[in-house]
C-alpha cells in the first residue's frame, strides 16, 4: 500500500507536557513526523500543532484515533483542504556571482531579509514543493546555510 502525505492540525489545551505526549504517540508506534510546528491560539488557552506525516491510510487513521484519545486534545482536523505554507532562510555569500538572483526571488516571492558585508540572507515562504524548487534554483549561488521551518496550515473553510 502506498504512503500518503498528510497534514493534521491539532488544537490542544496549552499545558505542560502536551508536546511530549504527541511526540511520544508518534515515537511509540514508529510513526515519523516530517514536520511539526506549534504556536498558541491568540486570546485563548489553546495551542495549534501542525503535524506533517506520511503513512498508509490505515496508519493515518490510527494516528488520528490516537490523537483524539490524548487528554488535552480539543480538536483534530484532517481530511480538510488547508492553506499550507513553509518558510526557508538561505545565506549566500556576497562573493558569489549574483546574476539572476532577482529573477529567482521574484519567481518565488522571496526577499532579501538581511545583509552584511559578507552575506545575504534570503527568505521565501510558500508551499513545500515550491520551497524545494527554490532551494534547487538557489544552489548555483553556493548557499553556506539553509534553514527550513515546519509547515503551518489553516483550514480553508
Amino acid at each position: 500500500m502506498e504512503n500518503i502525505r498528510r497534514v493534521i492540525s491539532v488544537i490542544v489545551l496549552n499545558e505542560h507536557g502536551v508536546l511530549s505526549r504527541i511526540a511520544g504517540l508518534f515515537a511509540g508506534r514508529g510513526y515519523n513526523i516530517e514536520s511539526l510546528t506549534v504556536a498558541p491560539v491568540p486570546e485563548s488557552n489553546l495551542s495549534r500543532f501542525t503535524i506533517v506525516t506520511n503513512g498508509s491510510p490505515k496508519v493515518l487513521e490510527q494516528i488520528t484515533k490516537q490523537l483524539h484519545k490524548l487528554i488535552p486534545t480539543y480538536k483534530v482536523i484532517e481530511n480538510e483542504e488547508f492553506v499550507e505554507k513553509e518558510m526557508a532562510l538561505v545565506k549566500i555569500p556576497l562573493s558569489a556571482n549574483l546574476n539572476g538572483l532577482d529573477a529567482i526571488l521574484k519567481g518565488y516571492n522571496g526577499i532579501v531579509a538581511n545583509s552584511s558585508s559578507e552575506h545575504l540572507i534570503l527568505m521565501v515562504a510558500d508551499d513545500s514543493n515550491r520551497i524545494v524548487n527554490f532551494l534547487k534554483a538557489i544552489k548555483k549561488f553556493n548557499p553556506s546555510e539553509v534553514v527550513r521551518s515546519g509547515s503551518v496550515s489553516m483550514e480553508k473553510k
